[in-house]
């Protein structure tokens, strides 16, 4: 990662993750909260392509300890080769999320993420934002 964020990528991060907020917003009302991860997961993906949003999902990077393969990391979505999405659909966030998420951004040399909790009565109150 190099060197601090300019106005102009804020302003692009906060445009960006916006939309992809607006897409959870859209799949919440549709689906409500208490289904499995990968159908929300799957139905982003949806509301990705008709909001035409670039994404990967599931993409895997290889993890080493030591200079030794230790296995993968695997993310659930790239939205437009910026911002990473963890879908979660829990009755309680652990702190382990939020850490997941941040150890993804390093590892994937990205600055901002969204940890996305479905099972929430209000989406907004399951919506996290990191920058680092």
């Amino acid at each position: 990662m190099n060197g601090p964020q300019s106005h102009r990528d804020t302003e692009e991060f906060d445009g960006l993750t916006s939309h992809i907020i607006r897409c959870a917003i859209s799949v919440h009302r549709a689906l409500g909260p208490g289904l499995l991860e990968a159908t929300y997961e799957r139905a982003m993906c949806i509301e990705f392509v008709d909001e035409g949003l670039r994404y990967e999902r599931q993409k895997r990077i290889p993890a080493f300890y030591k200079g030794r393969l230790l296995g993968e990391y695997q993310i659930d979505l790239l939205v437009q080769d910026l911002v990473i999405v963890e879908i979660k659909s829990v009755e309680r966030p652990i702190p382990l999320f939020e850490a997941q998420l941040l150890n993804y951004l390093r590892v994937f040399e990205k600055r901002v993420g969204l940890l996305i909790n479905f099972n929430s009565r209000l989406l907004k109150e399951g919506i996290q934002r990191k920058v680092l």
